[in-house]
């Protein structure tokens, strides 16, 4: 459970911003997309594979 304890003299709207960045830091939404619909092992490493390879075609100069 995420706990952000409101400081003396901090307005709401300061509090809600860093429960927000909490809770987006934990990932919870993404891993409940990513459980909305099944992907086969296979698909998703494939998926990593072309990622991956985009990755380092665009960002590979930056290596040099």
């Amino acid at each position: 459970m995420i706990q952000v304890k409101v400081k003396e003299n901090e307005s709401v709207e300061r509090a809600l911003k860093r429960f927000k960045k909490k809770f987006e830091r934990t990932g919870v939404l993404r891993e409940l997309r990513g459980r909305q619909q099944f992907t086969k092992k296979s698909v998703k490493r494939r998926f990593e594979i072309l990622n991956a390879a985009y990755k380092q075609k665009t960002y590979g100069h930056l290596d040099d």
